[in-house]
């Protein structure tokens, strides 16, 4: 704070803070020094200053020190009051050059003005923009030289942004008028000056000059035709008026006719605050397409209208007269003629007259004054039912006018400019007549108009047909009540048919909603059984080691074996339920039933007892059929087992086999199964039999008929899932009181019985293998785990395909892998096996799962070459089965090796010596392609693989086979396609279609290709290849 003496600050005598802070500021440390060597020109234009409400700063010297009144210290922001007494470059470093030059200017003597300057100043601690008027005089003094710059600062900031604002709309609103897609204009004045319009009313208008005009000169047209006086009523009025679908006729190219146009528009008066209206806003749109099409619209109605009207009468007609003169109405109608006239096709013996049937538009004596026309060349053309003539102007057609004795029309007949005719053919193909319209003026019809006097003349040919029928209708009576009679039979035979065909179409529905209902439960049944049957393996397994840890105590083991019994009964619940869901991997051999029922005889005895008599009837020449053994023992059980029940006190149960041939009929009442060659196993008893109601459900699963606890009521949904499985189809006849008969038929197949063995007797072994298990759920895997070890293996163990698959990869050996089919992770169990497989080829796989759905089984059957433990399994099933596959690989292992080590040795034997072949293998399904690249190398082949269609074209490319065996659904490029371009790569290359089809479709169809059907083994292979060494001689 300085101390000052009154008189020193005296012109500092303000009530204002910057008062106060300029006495007390030390000016000693400035270029100004201490105030009281101020001049009084100084201390004058501070007191004016601080008296000011406007912002003003006073820059001082050279260096422009800074003095600033109160109304500046709020402009200035955080800045004050540090800027005060400061230099004012230092004071607003971001504007220091604007600030040098207004201190050069105005120490040279000059002023300065800006309006709406721009500066951006750091006033709040953020550089802002901000606008001001700024005015910068120079302050002299006593000597008369400018010494200080006043600077009054006037922020108009919120003024200017509020202007660009307005302005930006004002921009937004033009762009929005301009292209606004409907037309806009504004007129004003008394003659309706136009003032504004839009680019859409300019396109209208043709793009003529209209602001500033008045609408009177710049659109003279429109202002003749009463829209002028339209505006005049609006000013007048101060009521809007509006228009829609208004014709207008616009000059919109120069030198051509008006153009009519249709517009929707609105007068809107613009009003002044006395309520007058000094200008009009004109907005619209141009609905011509619109209102051309509704005319257009209208019009085909109306034709419409006509040639129904004419359809329906004609129908009802049997007068030729009435027919003909209805038609004639009709053309001048539908083509706006003023006449119109029939002639009826009667020529002379010189072929010249036509007799006139009935005329329109004019009275007939218009006409009787004047021969009938002659065969000339106008005429003759109609008459001889060449087809439409239509002339603009017939006077100038060149036809005109050659025929004596008139040279044309005749004197005072009507005037004809425009003409049209069309011939009237009846469906024999006669010419009946001919329809002639005309018209005074010139090119009055259009080739619509002859599109419609054809379809008249089409209909007046039936109608005349028509009326020639009746009336030889009527001269023969009885002939044609003898057709009524015959026509009746027809009828009611054709409704008996039509009713048999609704019938039989209902019988399809309701058996598809049957079929997707049951497909549904399957799902649902399958998906509960993978989980019910990994925890029965935790239970099975967990037992199966208990047993050995409580071996010796006898009540611990009762107890032991008792929960095992329950595994039991659960193992087989999630069978049935897998069988009725069709999800069972199948396992299927050529069976003979005859054979099959032989061995079970003894077995059925046993299982019903000694009150049920069994009787067993076997057609000879029974035909093989491809079925999985187990379950179709397990699902004559089934059936014997109800049958028994359904025979209380006894019966006799009557198993019966023999060829069937399912023919179209059949077939068409069953939309389940197609036609052919079927074995028929029925099974049927003699116990109480079933009501309609009941048959309905028999098949879904746990209905039951028994008492609670007496069944599952799975049974036979067990046996309805395997035969659907197995291809086969299941029929029921039963009646109440009279017993019960099940018919199953399977698919003939042409294939020689298959030997089968049953691996699962035999003694269980061990062995010293190295296994990789690799299972998600972690008590199935301990327990497999310590099972295996049990049994003597060394284990390994992986809880998810990526896992096992980093085993693999480090080196260590493994003999087998045992995984799951269902695993979490983006890598597959199929998948796990084909890199395994890349990497160690001598590996065995062996795959289980209490649920397989697709990954390794296919159309219901374990894909060729799959082991397939399914859970729950025992210690026993587990030991045979990891030491059957171990087997057979080690087999394979040393087939291979023989093989490489030396040339394939021909095969003795029944079928000739096949030579060794270079086959390419193209199978997209990695565990297909494997286990037949296994099958081809074992008969002596060289096999070479690609899992698509493109990389096998590939390697055709590269090098020459002999056989190609393909696959036919094939990503990409299919099978069929594939062998074709094969073909065409290697001309002598052998082509074999692996396929599930019975057939090779005709799209796939190559010269000499053989069919393999899946799923195939080794003997499969050997007769496809054998028919290959045929061809190629």
């Amino acid at each position: 704070m300085m101390n000052h003496s009154t008189a020193e600050t005296a012109f500092l005598s303000h009530s204002g803070e910057m008062a106060r802070l300029i006495a007390a500021f030390n000016w000693a440390a400035t270029s100004l020094g201490p105030i009281a060597t101020w001049p009084q020109s100084l201390k004058t234009t501070i007191s004016l200053m601080l008296r000011s409400p406007v912002p003003i700063v006073t820059l001082w010297n050279e260096d422009g020190v800074m003095i600033y009144n109160d109304a500046y210290s709020d402009f200035a922001g955080r800045r004050h009051p540090g800027i005060l007494g400061g230099k004012v470059r230092e004071g607003w470093p971001e504007v220091a050059d604007f600030n040098d030059n207004v201190m050069k200017v105005c120490f040279a003597g000059g002023t300065l003005a800006y309006s709406d300057q721009e500066m951006v100043l750091d006033r709040s601690g953020t550089p802002a923009s901000a606008f001001m008027n700024l005015y910068y005089s120079p302050v002299y003094d006593e000597a008369g030289k400018p010494f200080g710059v006043v600077a009054i600062v006037v922020e108009n900031t919120a003024k200017v942004r509020a202007e660009r604002r307005l302005q930006g709309e004002g921009e937004r609103l033009r762009l929005m008028f301009d292209q606004a897609p409907g037309f806009m204009a504004m007129v004003t004045g008394p003659d309706h000056v136009f003032e504004m319009a839009n680019g859409a009313y300019m396109r209208l208008v043709g793009g003529r000059d209209l602001l500033g005009r008045p609408i009177r000169e710049a659109l003279p047209e429109v202002a003749e035709q009463g829209f002028s006086d339209l505006l005049d009523e609006v000013r007048r009025s101060g009521r809007p008026h509006l228009g829609q679908g208004v014709s207008v006729k616009l000059a919109r190219r120069p030198g051509l006719p008006p153009e009519e146009r249709f517009v929707d528009f609105v007068y809107q008066p613009i009003v002044d605050d006395a309520g007058q209206a000094t200008g009009i806003f004109i907005q619209g749109s141009d609905v011509t397409d619109q209102k051309k099409a509704e005319i257009a619209l209208l019009k085909e109605t109306r034709h419409l209208e006509v040639l129904n009207r004419l359809g329906a009468e004609l129908s009802a007609e049997l007068d030729l007269e009435k027919v003909v003169q209805m038609t004639t109405d009709a053309g001048v109608e539908l083509t706006g003629a003023q006449f119109g006239a029939f002639f009826y096709n009667v020529v002379n013996d010189r072929g010249e007259s036509y007799m006139l049937y009935a005329l329109s538009g004019v009275p007939r004596s218009a006409f009787e004054n004047f021969p009938m026309p002659r065969n000339t060349a106008v005429f003759a053309p109609t008459f001889s039912g060449e087809g439409v003539i239509r002339s603009d102007d017939i006077m100038a057609d060149p036809r005109y006018g050659r025929n004596d004795p008139y040279f044309g029309m005749p004197k005072d007949h009507l005037p004809v400019r425009s003409y049209l005719t069309v011939p009237v053919i009846s469906r024999s193909g006669e010419v009946i007549g001919g329809l002639f319209f005309g018209h005074a003026e010139s090119a009055q019809f259009r080739e619509e108009h002859e599109r419609l006097v054809v379809g008249a003349a089409g209909q007046v040919a039936i109608a005349i047909d028509n009326a020639r029928l009746f009336r030889a209708a009527e001269r023969d009576l009885a002939e044609r009540q003898r057709a009524e009679e015959a026509l009746q039979v027809l009828n009611a035979s054709l409704e008996q048919k039509i009713a048999s065909e609704i019938s039989e179409r209902m019988k399809m529905e309701e058996a598809l909603r049957q079929s997707q209902k049951m497909e549904a439960l399957g799902q649902l049944t399958g998906g509960v059984a993978h989980d019910f049957n990994n925890l029965l393996q935790v239970i099975s397994g967990n037992l199966q080691l208990l047993a050995k840890d409580v071996a010796g105590n006898q009540r611990a083991g009762r107890r032991v074996e008792n929960a095992l019994a329950g595994v039991q009964r659960g193992s087989k619940l999630a069978s049935q339920l897998l069988a009725f869901g069709r999800r069972q991997p199948l396992e299927p051999k050529v069976v003979n039933i005859g054979r099959f029922l032989t061995g079970m005889e003894e077995l059925l005895r046993r299982t019903l007892g000694e009150d049920i008599e069994v009787e067993t009837i076997r057609s000879g020449g029974l035909w093989n059929v491809l079925v999985d053994p187990t379950q179709i023992e397990n699902a004559l059980l089934n059936l014997a087992i109800n049958a028994r029940d359904a025979m209380e006190g006894g019966g006799k149960l009557t198993i019966e086999a023999g060829n069937a041939f399912l023919d179209d009929n059949y077939v068409r009442q069953h939309a389940d199964v197609p036609a052919g060659q079927y074995v028929m196993m029925a099974v049927t008893d003699t116990g109480t039999g079933m009501t309609p109601e009941v048959m309905e459900q028999v098949f879904e699963p746990f209905f039951s008929t028994k008492p609670i606890g007496k069944g599952t009521g799975l049974g036979l949904s067990m046996v309805y899932g395997f035969v659907k499985q197995s291809g086969g189809h299941v029929k029921i006849y039963s009646e109440v009181g009279q017993g019960t008969t099940v018919k199953i038929y399977f698919p003939r197949i042409q294939r020689s019985e298959d030997l089968v063995t049953d691996a699962d007797f035999g003694p269980v072994t061990g062995g010293t293998e190295t296994i990789l298990v690799a299972e998600d759920d972690e008590q199935v895997r301990a327990t497999v785990i310590e099972l295996l070890g049990d049994l003597g293996y060394a284990v390994l163990k992986a809880k998810d395909a990526a896992g096992a698959l980093s085993i693999i990869e480090s080196g260590v050996p493994v003999d087998l892998l045992f995984t799951d089919v269902v695993m979490p992770g983006p890598l597959k169990s199929t998948e796990l096996a084909r890199h395994a497989r890349e990497r160690m080829p001598d590996i065995a796989v062996l795959f289980t799962s209490g649920y397989t759905e697709n990954s390794i089984v296919h159309g219901g059957r374990l894909d060729s070459g799959v082991e397939l433990l399914s859970k729950p399994y025992t210690r026993e099933a587990l030991a045979r089965k990891i030491r059957h596959v171990l087997n057979g690989q080690q087999h394979r292992n040393r087939v291979r090796a023989s093989f490489a080590a030396k040339p394939a040795a021909p095969v003795i034997g029944q079928r000739p010596v096949m030579p060794r072949y270079s086959v390419l293998l193209v199978e997209d399904d990695f565990l297909i392609r494997m286990s037949t690249a296994d099958l081809l190398t074992e008969l002596g082949h060289e096999v070479s693989e690609a899992s698509t269609a493109e990389e096998a074209i590939i390697m055709i490319e590269e090098r020459s086979f002999d056989v190609v065996v393909t696959d036919l659904g094939l990503p990409g490029l299919s099978g069929g396609e594939f062998a074709q371009q094969a073909r065409k790569l290697s001309p002598d290359v052998g082509i074999v279609f692996a396929t599930g089809n019975d057939r090779i479709p005709a799209e796939a169809e190559v010269e000499g290709a053989v069919l393999l059907k899946k799923p195939y083994g080794s003997q499969e292979i050997a007769i496809a290849f054998e028919k290959i060494t045929a061809q190629k001689g």
